[in-house]
């Protein structure tokens, strides 16, 4: 086998052991940071959401608190406006999702669906203060966040304890079967914001292609650069030292000695091979003689 064929065998075996070892690294960090980046998208919606119920509980409640006295405005209502919020949101992005699933809604919308309902489930049963987890949506896997929603505020009672505390212009909205018995530090539901992976782990995914296709070629470019300095500094002179050695141990005791500029251990080489074949000269003429 010839030396540039067992070069190049090596070069193979470490030029794929590199690309596994760089391609495992590479997709495991950037799969990695796709869902940091999902879990902070995330993050971001809930605390809008937060922001938007602060809001509406400190500033626009106590403004419609005299109007509500005939009329019953849900924009007073802090999950209401939270979701309104997050509904114009979705309009441009549809794949976000924000609900405040509950167990026994007031108002129908919120009543939460199965997945949704063993959600809470786990916040009832445990002390979770935060969840996250990946669900199968028509448009493909989504990480949702979920928070526990529990009354810790009394005030909340007024409107959620019994039929007969609750404002009259409510019952009259959403009628007396839903929304009421809540019980002060109980976990009635969940915030839930849902946020898709599809797009974050395509990037992931695009730049993973990319990087790796242009480590390929900087690889294979490296081996050819290789290949043709190993065939002009090694192979070469190398190959010529190789011819006139067969040529003198055949008997061409006149062929011409082969120059190598290098200073390295092929002229050394070459020096080598030339007083050999003096020597062999003045031996067989000291014979004759």
């Amino acid at each position: 086998m010839k030396l540039l064929v067992k070069f190049n065998l090596v070069f193979l075996l470490l030029f794929l052991l590199g690309i596994g070892a760089c391609g495992y690294i590479s997709w495991e960090l950037l799969q990695k940071n796709a869902r940091e980046e999902v879990a902070e998208n995330a993050r971001l919606l809930m605390a809008n959401a937060i922001a938007v119920r602060s809001y509406t509980n400190t500033q626009i409640k106590p403004l419609l608190k005299t109007q509500m006295v005939y009329t019953f405005l849900p924009q007073s209502v802090p999950a209401y406006s939270a979701t309104e919020v997050l509904n114009e949101l979705r309009k441009k992005y549809p794949d976000y999702g924000y609900k405040e699933a509950m167990l026994n809604p007031t108002n129908l919308r919120d009543r939460a669906v199965e997945w949704e309902t063993d959600v809470i489930g786990q916040f009832r049963n445990g002390n979770s203060t935060e969840i996250f987890g990946v669900r199968d949506t028509p448009t493909g896997p989504a990480l949702f966040f979920a928070r526990p929603m529990k009354i810790t505020d009394p005030a909340c009672l007024e409107c959620h304890d019994t039929l007969e505390r609750a404002p009259k212009t409510m019952v009259d909205q959403y009628g007396p079967a839903n929304g009421f018995g809540w019980k002060l530090n109980e976990t009635v539901g969940a915030q839930l914001v849902s946020v898709p992976t599809a797009v974050p782990l395509a990037r992931a995914q695009k730049a993973f292609v990319t990087f790796m296709g242009s480590l390929a070629g900087v690889l294979v470019a490296i081996g050819l650069i290789l290949n043709l300095l190993l065939w002009w500094m090694f192979i070469r002179p190398v190959t010529r030292i190789s011819a006139l050695a067969d040529r003198i141990s055949l008997g061409e005791l006149d062929a011409p000695d082969i120059q190598v500029r290098s200073r390295d251990e092929l002229r050394t080489l070459a020096e080598s091979l030339a007083r050999m074949r003096k020597s062999m000269v003045q031996a067989l003429k000291m014979l004759e003689g």
